[in-house]
């Protein structure tokens, strides 16, 4: 329990993802670290959403200023439309209130800017949403890659397999569009479902500054129906010339567990980053396995504000990320896969369909593992890629 008084803290979009984060705070609330203060939704929570939290109901309200103001929050937590991020922050910010932006923290690298120099004039804590640099199994892989257990690093390849069907795409009106009513949304698997590959391989490499990006390669690809897209690979080249491959799809044959490799030049450093878990595997050793322990992101938020611990996730170590949303969001419109490369099943759960693009399980392993693009593996879908400069 803590000896301080807890945190009054607003939540600002309690469903979906929000409802999540409902469950964490009430296990913070328990520890006496923060007090649900106030719930900011289009819609009021209903008695049954609410029933996490016994006695004192929060405040509801769908003017995320007035709320703020009216609870008197130090805190809040953002899990809205990613194009709102930026306005919510800025709101919250100019009244000195700290904040969990969720990922991905904007739509464009202009609004990300706006948000981080606002936050930063403001003198007000951000700690964006990347819940895998809470785990400890990052500084873990750092540390065995400067003390030299797999030799020189050549480069970090991320590989993410997922399965979602027709009804995630119709989940929200923003979901799977690159824009909605000429507003940027940028929900490509890239960007959104899959955005902590793209990160984790960035802050593996300790490249996730924007200063760190030298140029951006793109291949973007959709099976669905849809605007965004869901099969993708980008590969960054770093400043000190160190390529960083992502390889992910949301129309895989199994689902499995998205990870990270480091590949050095005497072994290999595997990293599933939802599950904690690290593989070393290395010249003269046997493979190394280990799963370790994780902070979780607004206790990290409590702690610096109230013993100043410093924040994992401050704006400026996902700048490097930004980079690459950006490059997805002005590139070229995802192209549409060959029905000969895809085919339907039915849905894990309900009465849908989902598609599956043949063999891209194993495609994109490959370009994690040779830290090549879809198109030099020769998948005969893929065509040349974009290669962009911040």
């Amino acid at each position: 329990m803590s000896a301080t008084t807890p945190l009054p803290l607003v939540l600002a979009g309690a469903r979906g993802h929000g409802r999540w984060h409902l469950a964490n705070i009430r296990r913070l609330q328990h520890q006496g670290l923060v007090r649900l203060a106030g719930i900011c939704e289009l819609t009021p929570l209903t008695d049954d959403e609410l029933d996490l939290f016994a006695g004192e109901m929060p405040e509801q309200s769908a003017d995320f200023g007035a709320l703020l103001d009216s609870t008197g929050a130090r805190v809040a937590v953002v899990c809205t439309p990613i194009p709102t991020h930026t306005a919510l922050a800025l709101t919250a910010a100019a009244r000195g209130v700290h904040l969990l932006l969720e990922k991905p923290p904007a739509a464009t690298w202009a609004d990300y800017a706006r948000m981080a120099d606002g936050v930063r004039e403001a003198g007000v804590a951000c700690q964006i949403g990347f819940q895998s640099f809470g785990s400890h199994a990052v500084p873990a892989v750092k540390e065995l890659i400067g003390d030299g257990a797999i030799g020189s690093v050549r480069g970090v390849g991320a590989a993410g397999a997922w399965v979602r069907d027709d009804a995630y795409f119709r989940r929200a009106p923003w979901a799977g569009r690159r824009r909605l009513n000429g507003t940027d949304v940028v929900d490509g698997v890239l960007t959104n479902p899959l955005a902590h590959a793209v990160a984790t391989a960035l802050e593996l490499a300790g490249r996730g500054t924007a200063e760190d990006v030298r140029s951006i390669e793109t291949e973007l690809f959709r099976a669905h129906d849809i605007e965004s897209d869901d099969t993708s690979c980008v590969r960054i080249t770093t400043t000190d010339g160190m390529p960083v491959t992502v390889a992910v799809t949301l129309c895989a044959e199994e689902a499995g567990e998205p990870y990270v490799v480091v590949h050095g030049d005497r072994g290999r450093i595997t990293f599933w980053y939802k599950q904690d878990r690290v593989l070393v595997q290395r010249a003269g050793h046997g493979p190394e396995e280990a799963v370790h322990g994780r902070t979780d992101l607004l206790e990290n938020l409590v702690d610096h504000l109230e013993h100043g611990t410093a924040l994992l996730v401050p704006p400026e170590r996902t700048g490097a990320f930004m980079r690459v949303l950006e490059a997805v969001r002005t590139a070229p419109e995802p192209a549409p896969l060959p029905p000969t490369a895809w085919h339907t099943r039915p849905a894990d759960r309900g009465d849908g369909v989902r598609r599956v693009v043949h063999g891209i399980d194993g495609t994109v392993a490959a370009a994690a593992d040779t830290l090549t693009l879809f198109s030099e593996l020769g998948a005969s879908w893929a065509r040349p890629s974009e290669v962009s400069t911040p």
